[in-house]
């Protein structure tokens, strides 16, 4: 009996030895989906987005030698009756107003700074919109109209197989995807873990298999045809769309501070979610598509990219142009346009009132009903306020 009991402890010794091995060889992507699963904890949510970098793989993206472009400072404009409460309400960590052209407000909140780079989230994909733009003007990808797989042939025999370049800029494609974040096993989740644990995101987005409705007939908010789409930069340039990104758009305009872009295991950028920048240098990006693509002594993206993106595009009048977001009563707001991430990222632009304000938040609570609408509704007060 007592040399059972020892081949049984050398038995089970040498199953755990395997276990305990793999935990080795994984434990930095285990430590990453342990962060992850606390990225949004009430403790932690606020510093983390200033500090994304730290829990994901990611490259910076160079803003070059150039002086950072000027931002003026104009009289402070205040702001409306009843905004403290929303700010508080909202989880507010930053606001930037520009008017003019010149800072006008300026104010930080829950222990950020301005040199804090905040997480973009789907703000990005106004950012990979403007570089496509440029790509598109450059011919590097002339025709909009042309399959997906024309650029990204791993596409082929997927969900993607027949969607048009513009199918996806317009969020049109009709791919199945669950986008719920707060469902632990919706797609949009399954995708975290594919970024948390290293694996490779074209290999996600290739896995796609289904469809809801064919593509071009109706929009369907799904933040993976952004990733196709950086796909597509991929296959057309043989660069990363970040690489691409910073050469064409980032470098140009000047930044404060060079961002950083979070990326998968393999390298390939996170281009629908994972951009870092300043709270000023978000402004700035607003700025030079208020002013139609000019910024910094130079035309950075084609005027008629920006006029053609920021307008409805979406089938059916539905709110959204070339990944901006448009109100669909935006001609009563004198053509205001937007990019919006989840917890509260807004970049905000009202032409009518020569105004941007960028808002960084961590804001737990913006699925709640009536949120973006009482979001919207104060960035409009705030751009009317002169």
């Amino acid at each position: 009996m007592k040399g059972l009991a020892r081949w049984a402890i050398r038995a089970g010794m040498a199953a755990a030895l395997p276990v305990a091995g793999l935990a080795w060889w994984k434990r930095d992507e285990i430590a990453r989906l342990r962060e992850v699963n606390r990225l949004f904890e009430p403790d932690r949510i606020v510093s983390n987005f200033s500090n994304m970098p730290a829990l994901f793989h990611s490259r910076v993206i160079d803003r070059g030698n150039g002086p950072v472009s000027e931002l003026a400072r104009g009289d402070d404009d205040g702001l409306p009756a009843g905004v403290g409460d929303w700010i508080e309400r909202r989880s507010v960590t930053a606001l930037v107003k520009l008017r003019h052209g010149q800072i006008t407000h300026e104010s930080y909140f829950l222990g950020t700074k301005p040199e804090d780079l905040r997480i973009s989230w789907s703000m990005a994909k106004s950012f990979l919109s403007a570089t496509f733009g440029i790509l598109h003007h450059q011919g590097v990808i002339p025709d909009l109209d042309a399959p997906l797989t024309r650029f990204a042939p791993d596409l082929k025999a997927t969900a993607y197989d027949g969607v048009s370049i513009r199918d996806a800029l317009m969020m049109s494609s009709g791919v199945a995807f669950n986008e719920d974040y707060l469902d632990f096993h919706s797609d949009i989740n399954k995708m975290g873990r594919v970024l948390a644990m290293g694996r490779s995101m074209n290999a996600f987005a290739a896995s796609l298999k289904t469809r809801e409705a064919d593509p071009g007939a109706r929009m369907l908010y799904v933040s993976i045809d952004t990733h196709v789409l950086g796909m597509v930069i991929a296959g057309a340039t043989g660069a990363d769309p970040a690489e691409v990104m910073g050469e064409v758009l980032i470098e140009p305009m000047g930044l404060e501070a060079s961002p950083v872009m979070l990326t998968d295991g393999k390298g390939v950028s996170f281009v629908l979610g994972g951009l870092n920048l300043r709270t000023r240098d978000y402004a700035r990006f607003g700025q030079m598509c208020l002013q139609k693509g000019f910024w910094n002594g130079r035309q950075i993206v084609p005027e008629a990219w920006v006029a053609q993106s920021t307008v409805l595009q979406a089938p059916k009048g539905e709110g959204y142009g070339y990944q901006w977001w448009v109100p669909v009563d935006t001609a009563e707001h004198g053509g205001d346009y937007f990019a919006r991430g989840i917890y509260g990222q807004h970049v905000y632009i009202s032409p009518a009132h020569d105004v941007v304000i960028a808002i960084n938040a961590a804001d737990r609570l913006f699925k709640q009903e009536g949120v973006e609408e009482e979001n919207l509704a104060m960035l409009r007060r705030i751009a009317e306020i002169s």
